[in-house]
């Protein structure tokens, strides 16, 4: 009985060695990805030469308002097509930015707040069902990434089957980060 019990005792203590050692090791190569100093404004990451930020950091603490998936404005309610109603999808983008614009405004906030978008985009029969990224990019680059605006926020792009009404090419949500010594009360 002994011998059994010291054989289990040994590969037992050899798991528990190699977890341990593992451990120890991943750790040694996998450096802490937390700022050294605390950071105290937004932080944009990535590319000098991209129109996004590939992360940003955003100091603990801090206050952000979120938009909801924001569509856009109509244009004309007779219109025949959905570009007479809502346009392509570059003016819908727009709508929704300057939509998304007035939300932060009534915030106390501006598009140099926004540290993140999630867009969703969906086929376009003017392009043979193909999803029209080029005119959200258009409509994006109006807004950020600009002289009057440099920021550059981190964003993702989805094409999606279709939105809740079928004219809608576009839906975005923002996140935006109020600026330090807001009031959080």
């Amino acid at each position: 009985m002994t011998t059994k019990r010291s054989v289990k005792l040994i590969a037992g203590a050899a798991i528990v060695s190699c977890f341990l050692g593992a451990t120890v090791y991943a750790s040694a190569l996998t450096p802490n990805k937390l700022p050294l100093t605390p950071i105290h404004e937004p932080e944009f990451y990535g590319s000098a030469s991209s129109s996004i930020s590939s992360a940003v950091a955003v100091p603990a603490g801090t206050a952000t308002f979120s938009t909801s998936g924001t569509v856009p404005p109509l244009l004309n309610k007779d219109g025949k097509t959905v570009y007479e109603r809502y346009g392509n999808t570059e003016k819908q983008g727009e709508g929704i930015l300057l939509n998304i614009e007035k939300q932060l405004k009534e915030q106390g906030l501006s598009m140099r707040d926004v540290v993140y978008l999630r867009v969703y985009v969906t086929p376009d029969t003017a392009l043979k069902g193909a999803f029209d990224y080029q005119g959200w990019f258009n409509a994006y680059a109006k807004f950020f990434n600009t002289k009057e605006n440099p920021v550059k926020p981190a964003r993702s792009t989805v094409g999606v089957a279709g939105l809740v009404n079928a004219d809608w090419l576009i839906e975005i949500e923002a996140v935006a980060v109020y600026p330090k010594g807001h009031n959080q009360d």
